[in-house]
């Protein structure tokens, strides 16, 4: 799978990139073309394989599923009114199928939670639409493959390739790639990005600041809101009281440094993913805090900082984002969570690099640095909730790739392993971890610590 930038960084709702923005972008594109058939429909079926029947629930998939096959897109979703939406279906058991066509729909008997994968992708979903009597009328299966993304399978079950990536000016498909072009053109990798991104949609500035601002909002709402998180494990939200504190601080003259400031950040952002508020997939959900609390460090620690900076971080960071979804995974169920949380901080460290003023070389030193030292980390979050470890992992990882920029922002940008490299690891060691560490909640922290 490969990714432009606007597709890495897409808004959407929490709390999971492949568990909620997946299943729901699925349900409506199903919902839609079951409509459009306009064959009578009398009821729907939904099956969720794998790590979404095994976690779903906690992730919140079922009201994902229910709000997409209403018609409701994860980018515009009010999150409120989507709320109400998913109780008044349970409440009445029906459902307007695309927000025209009204069916019955029995969540707790047309979702289906399957513990056992498809063989195709640890997260698949069968969509099924039945006449009124029973006759199955539509019939399709999808795979939510990280950071919001959903593909199917050909007639072999293997999934579908995608078609031949639209031209660019200046193409690479690994970091040696990367810096060859950015030594021939003598340009930055957020320059280079830009060029190529221009290419495909012109308003890819716009677009950013579009995700920058998104991101901020989100920033915000994290530092006002208070309160206990849903689903049962009683954890209690701590990035507000912690930002009053840091601010007391300031205006006493203690002034708190980085690491407090892009902790905060970073748990302002994912508690409000764990309470399935809106935000933006970088590259994931579970993973969404750690580009915007480096951003927001970055930002309070210059002060000429400009949403031209944010442009330019961005760009970078997608730069090493494509590369891992090209060549490896972001998906917690292929690669446990050394590919969300890992590819973020590479992201996230690439882009505070770029916007300090490093070589192409030290943004792809900083890059591998934010990687390599998360391999090996797995997906194993406590009740199926991305909230333990989930939240505080975000806000250790900023800390980590702020230190991983400047550790490469020391150095001269040779180093003895590459990007490629800990890229080509990190997709051998998703293969090889076991499947109770990839986001099923069936090994690590999910069955040593009592959800209750």
């Amino acid at each position: 799978m490969s990714a432009n930038v606007l597709d890495l960084y897409s808004i959407g709702i929490g709390p999971s990139s492949s568990h909620t923005v997946g299943p729901m972008r699925a349900a409506a594109e199903f919902a839609g073309d079951v409509v459009a058939r306009r064959r009578g429909v009398g009821r729907v079926r939904v099956e969720l394989f794998g790590s979404l029947g095994a976690t779903g629930v906690g992730h919140g998939t079922p009201a994902a599923v229910v709000l997409g096959l209403a018609g409701h897109d994860p980018a515009t979703v009010d999150v409120e009114a989507g709320r109400r939406l998913v109780d008044r279906v349970r409440d009445e058991g029906r459902l307007a199928l695309g927000g025209t066509t009204e069916v019955p729909f029995d969540l707790a008997a047309d979702i289906v939670l399957h513990r056992h994968a498809l063989p195709a992708h640890a997260n698949g979903m069968r969509f099924t639409a039945l006449d009124r009597e029973g006759a199955v009328l539509r019939d399709r299966t999808f795979y939510s493959v990280g950071g919001g993304f959903v593909v199917e399978a050909d007639e072999a079950g293997a999934l579908r390739t995608e078609p031949a990536p639209a031209h660019v000016p200046h193409p690479f498909d690994s970091g040696a790639e990367l810096l060859a072009q950015c030594r021939d053109l003598r340009v930055s990798v957020g320059e280079l990005m830009l060029r190529n991104e221009s290419a495909l949609e012109p308003g890819v500035e716009q677009g950013l600041r579009a995700v920058w601002a998104a991101m901020q909002d989100c920033v915000r709402r994290g530092l006002d809101t208070e309160g206990v998180l849903p689903g049962g494990l009683g954890v209690r939200r701590r990035a507000a009281a912690l930002y009053r504190e840091l601010v007391t601080r300031e205006e006493a003259g203690d002034a708190p440094d980085r690491i407090d400031w892009a902790s905060v950040f970073a748990l302002a952002v994912n508690e409000e993913n764990a309470a399935g508020g809106r935000v933006v997939t970088a590259p994931t959900n579970g993973a969404a805090g750690i580009v915007p609390a480096v951003l927001h460090t970055h930002f309070r620690f210059t002060p000429d900082a400009s949403d031209e900076d944010a442009v330019r971080f961005l760009l970078a960071g997608a730069a090493v984002g494509s590369l891992v979804t090209r060549h490896a995974s972001i998906s917690g169920a292929e690669m446990g969570c050394q590919g969300e949380v890992g590819s973020a901080c590479a992201m996230a460290a690439a882009g505070l690099c770029e916007v300090l003023g490093g070589t192409p070389e030290q943004v792809e030193n900083a890059a591998e640095i934010g990687l390599e030292h998360h391999l090996g980390l797995t997906c194993d979050p406590v009740g199926g909730l991305v909230q333990i470890p989930c939240i505080e992992r975000n806000a250790v990882a900023a800390v980590q790739a702020i230190s991983a920029a400047r550790l490469a922002l020391h150095g001269t940008g040779t180093h003895r392993v590459s990007l490629d490299q800990a890229i080509a690891t990190l997709r051998q060691t998703g293969h090889d971890m076991r499947s109770e560490y990839k986001e099923t909640s069936r090994g690590g922290l999910a069955v040593t610590v009592v959800a209750c």
